[in-house]
């Protein structure tokens, strides 16, 4: 399987309108983004993990929880190695580090022609480097996601399945509104992993295997949920297994050769994964420990199956009904990719069980169900397999084509409205929404107000941010209020 270097007409319109798109990158550092962002900028700028700068810098609603009344970073913020408690993976900063590395150079030599341009790592070049090395990451993820649908299922089907999953989806929010977040970064590292493992899969070298451990170390310092993906080698390596048990007479060499690229593998991931451990050993005192997330209390036993599905409060199917069809799609595959497909299906469900027993499952401040961004190339694969499937089976196949095109179009629009919503907190951006106020508002003020709100954020953006902030710190504010009556 080729990895083609010309570029399809489907591609060239796909890198089209991701330049189209640039103009809406948000450079903002604020929220969980704080500590993501953090590990760049120390270790670029200061070349240590000393983050109480950050922590200082962050936006108030940050603040507001990790700062004391004199703008202090806390005492209990602090690990028992006197490190602040950063629990965010860093992967995410590895992926930015070459787009911050340009900004600061030219920084750097901006100053010495006798510019004045703070070199701290907070300044608008390092934070709209910061911004487009998300989105870049996220268009990477989605350009690979489509070659992995578009080698099983053509490309015709592979590139609408990708713009439905592109702007009907969580993904804008991620990609461009809130870019200090992780999850561009995760799409992309999810989509390299599983698109060198399909296109490796057939006869894949022990050097190859390396490699893909190596990718898969890097899924993980990017996220830690996503080690979940690594459920798709496993999977090919017990059939192989099988198979070679069961061959007459037994090849005990090949068993063998089998088994020592599956170490090969393990090997790569703990190269891939090296840069996390040993920022885990420095902060925690340990290279397994994951900071808060291992104290938080989960429901293994009794996850919150139907709630991170169909809730009011960012459920993944309520909030992106595109995803029904993409998860339809995801049991609808031939006896030839049962394998592919198989593979990619038990990772989706695993990975179901590990959010769903999350007890933030819902994201807290999100825009539908952010964590499962990571699932975004399987999603595609499978929004692709059930329109390949539909074609198949339908005798008009130009009504299919016109009928496919324009349900993704009505999602795409109706998502688009709807983050429009989120916002500019149209609707709450944390806990339950009512959903009959919500797509009341859809079909009346939200496309009145939306014109007006887009072009305030071309032009004027830093002051719609700051308005934003401070509405969400008001809520924040009352929220506490209510949960604490005695609070000033």
């Amino acid at each position: 399987m080729a990895f083609a270097t010309k570029l399809s007409k489907p591609e060239k319109l796909m890198c089209a309108l991701f330049l189209l798109t640039l103009p809406l990158i948000n450079p903002w550092v604020r929220g969980d983004g704080v500590g993501y962002y953090a590990y760049a900028r120390a270790i670029l700028i200061q070349h240590n993990l000393d983050f109480r700068s950050d922590w200082e810098h962050a936006n108030q609603s940050f603040r507001m929880v990790k700062l004391d009344g004199e703008g202090q970073v806390k005492p209990q913020e602090y690990t028992r190695t006197g490190y602040i408690n950063n629990h965010f993976a860093m992967g995410s900063a590895i992926l930015w580090m070459p787009f911050l590395m340009v900004a600061h150079v030219g920084v750097v030599l901006y100053n010495l022609a006798g510019g004045h341009v703070a070199a701290d790592g907070f300044s608008a070049p390092y934070l709209t480097a910061m911004a487009l090395g998300t989105a870049t990451c996220a268009f990477a993820g989605l350009f690979l996601a489509y070659r992995l649908a578009r080698n099983h299922f053509g490309e015709r089907w592979a590139l609408l399945a990708t713009l439905g999953i592109w702007f009907a989806s969580p993904l804008p929010i991620y990609m461009y509104f809130n870019p200090s977040y992780s999850h561009a970064a995760s799409i992309f590292s999810v989509a390299l992993f599983l698109f060198y493992w399909d296109r490796t899969r057939e006869n894949r070298s022990g050097l190859q295997w390396l490699g893909l451990g190596i990718c898969g170390g890097l899924m993980m310092d990017v996220y830690y949920p996503n080690a979940i993906f690594m459920l798709c080698p496993l999977i090919e390596s017990l059939v192989k297994y099988g198979n070679s048990l069961r061959e007459k007479p037994w090849d005990r060499a090949a068993f063998l050769r089998l088994f020592w690229f599956d170490l090969e593998f393990c090997a790569g991931v703990a190269i891939g994964s090296m840069p996390s451990m040993i920022v885990h050993r420095i902060m925690f005192g340990s290279i397994l420990s994951l900071g808060d997330y291992q104290d938080d209390a989960w429901r293994w036993s009794a996850p919150w199956r139907w709630d991170v599905l169909f809730s009011s409060d960012h459920g993944l199917l309520s909030w992106t009904p595109i995803l029904c069809l993409a998860i339809l799609g995801l049991f609808m595959w031939g006896k030839a990719k049962r394998l592919v497909a198989g593979s990619l299906l038990a990772s989706t469900i695993a990975y179901y069980y590990l959010i769903a027993s999350y007890p933030a499952w819902d994201g807290l401040s999100s825009f539908g169900s952010r964590y499962f961004l990571s699932v975004t190339p399987i999603f595609v694969f499978g929004l692709t397999a059930l329109f390949s499937a539909c074609a198949a089976a339908w005798n008009a196949p130009r009504a299919m084509a016109v009928g496919a095109r324009t349900m993704v179009a009505l999602l795409i629009a109706w998502n688009l409205l709807f983050m429009f919503q989120w916002g500019t907190h149209m609707i709450p951006v944390r806990g339950h929404i009512s959903f009959s106020a919500m797509a009341g508002a859809q079909v009346t003020t939200a496309p009145v107000r939306l014109k007006d709100t887009l072009l305030k954020y071309l032009t004027h953006r830093e002051a719609m941010m700051n308005q934003i902030e401070n509405i969400d710190v008001q809520q924040i504010r009352q929220q506490q209020r209510q949960e604490r009556p005695n609070l000033p």
